[in-house]
């Protein structure tokens, strides 16, 4: 697949990685930096979204996304691991959880440009899933920069697979490319932000996340594959 992501924001708090070792099978290890683990609440907006060399589709191919993910590592290979993505489309939801196996979530959504602020809101409403939701403002602050190796921000945003497992517990891993990451540094205010809750984990309130901002990402995704 091809697909372009704009204005996203990825907010990252530390977490014991105890704390995540029950919600990602064993077969992963939890991937840390310095011995520290990572949960990031990430919030953008998708355009272009097709397959590869067929063009886009207006009522398919636009629509915000919001997950909640952490860092694996296995054979050697850092990726992401996803506790949830709810999006604002619901035919994406229901092709992306059967293509994928990932844990979509039908949301109502919106993401809005104002005054230099993106304004953000998402309320979970897939029938049978807890509920989250989470509405914040954010914006870029600083220059541009590409992470270098061996940083904090290279560790949590330059990954070119993601993990996750089909019904029967099968490993399955799906890669992606794109150029390295453009990031600036970011402010954000959550008025709302229980969609890591809803994933059972709990974010202290006095705890200041960690914020990068990029404007616009080309995606290249490839079709997902079982490993052993």
């Amino acid at each position: 697949m091809a697909q372009t992501w704009h204005d996203l924001l990825f907010a990252h708090w530390p977490v014991p990685a105890a704390t995540l070792r029950a919600h990602i099978p064993a077969q992963l290890e939890i991937d840390t930096f310095e011995g520290q683990a990572w949960l990031g609440v990430v919030p953008f907006r998708m355009s272009g979204v097709r397959l590869r060399k067929t063009p886009a589709m207006p009522w398919l191919s636009k629509f915000p996304e919001l997950n909640v993910r952490t860092y694996v590592v296995t054979g050697g290979k850092p990726g992401v691991w996803f506790f949830s993505l709810d999006a604002g489309n619901p035919l994406a939801v229901t092709i992306a959880r059967a293509w994928f196996h990932l844990p979509y979530f039908r949301a109502r959504m919106l993401c809005q440009e104002r005054d230099g602020w993106i304004h953000y809101r998402s309320e979970r409403t897939h029938h049978g899933a807890l509920r989250g939701s989470l509405e914040a403002r954010y914006r870029p602050i600083g220059q541009l920069f590409s992470a270098k190796p061996g940083t904090l921000e290279h560790f949590l945003t330059e990954r070119y697979c993601l993990y996750t497992a089909d019904s029967s517990g099968r490993m399955i891993c799906g890669e992606i490319h794109h150029p390295p990451w453009q990031l600036q540094l970011a402010e954000a205010s959550f008025e709302q932000n229980t969609v890591a809750q809803a994933s059972g984990f709990t974010l202290a309130p006095q705890a200041s996340p960690l914020l990068h901002f990029s404007k616009r990402q080309i995606v290249i995704v490839w079709q997902p594959h079982r490993i052993a």
